[in-house]
């Protein structure tokens, strides 16, 4: 048998393809594809700690924002039509990620000029209701967020979440901007 974890992409060397999530419908027959927001961060939140007990804080969160790059890229791939002018495509991606309980997005701004982009999340997947720790969370959230931008755009985007519910705020705000140089891996 052959694992599905370890076909390799040539155009990516990469290990995931979409395929690896399987018929999620025909395998949860009877459950179906729904599950608590408690079981996601449940599974998240302890991977999280366990890299970075073993790799440093920073690193954990690296490798959090390169998981959630890929999620993002492959997201958009498989679920959006990136064809679509920004509008329609903003539209459908606000529908989505309201019809699949990732969060209430809206766009406040973007700078046609520089493709500066904020943007915020309410009720994000990730962190509403956790308690306040004074700092932001959401690293998967900010390279999901890339991924989505570098699949519609081509273009590399660095995403950072300037306001998070664990900070005290109400949405998390997320400003992407473009890279003026390509990602270092």
């Amino acid at each position: 048998m052959n694992n599905i974890f370890k076909k390799e992409r040539p155009e990516s060397h990469c290990i995931f393809t979409w395929d690896s999530l399987g018929d999620v419908e025909k395998g949860r027959e009877h459950l179906g594809e729904n599950m608590p927001v408690l079981v996601y961060r449940l599974m998240a939140f302890t991977m999280l700690d366990v890299l970075a007990r073993e790799l440093g804080e920073d690193k954990a969160h690296e490798l959090f924002i390169k998981a959630g790059l890929l999620a993002g890229k492959e997201f958009a791939c498989n679920m959006l039509d990136l064809t679509k002018d920004f509008n329609e495509f903003v539209s459908q991606l606000q529908s989505i990620f309201r019809d699949m309980k990732i969060g209430i997005l809206r766009i406040e701004s973007f700078d046609e000029e520089t493709k500066e982009i904020v943007l915020t999340v309410g009720e994000d997947l990730d962190c509403s209701g956790l308690p306040v720790t004074g700092e932001v969370v959401c690293h998967y959230d900010e390279g999901f967020l890339e991924g989505l931008l570098y699949a519609y755009t081509g273009k590399e985007y660095h995403v950072e979440e300037i306001d998070c519910w664990a900070k005290g705020d109400r949405v998390c705000r997320f400003r992407g901007q473009r890279r003026a140089a390509p990602r270092r891996e």
